[in-house]
């Protein structure tokens, strides 16, 4: 679909047809992302959307552990010296 660019105040927009906002589930709020030379509109809502059951995922499948869990259980030198237990 072709549409032209236009004046909207001291701005320019594009008008986004209703059957198009419809179809692709954008609400109020959109993400608008420039990669190489495209603009991405998305719906904002989408960005975290299932984060919950993805990580409850994760979980039962034992898989929401620290790479680095000994490192991090260690204490470091500024443990050691400026720490007060």
């Amino acid at each position: 679909m072709k549409t032209k660019i236009i004046r909207i105040g001291n701005s320019q927009g594009v008008r986004i047809p209703k059957p198009l906002i419809e179809e692709s589930g954008l609400t109020e709020e959109i993400e608008m992302i420039l990669r190489d030379d495209e603009i991405i509109i998305r719906s904002a809502e989408t960005t975290r959307k299932d984060w919950e059951a993805s990580f409850k995922k994760m979980e039962e499948q034992g898989d929401d552990s620290l790479f680095d869990k000994e490192e991090v259980e260690q204490p470091s030198d500024w443990d050691k010296t400026e720490w007060t237990w």
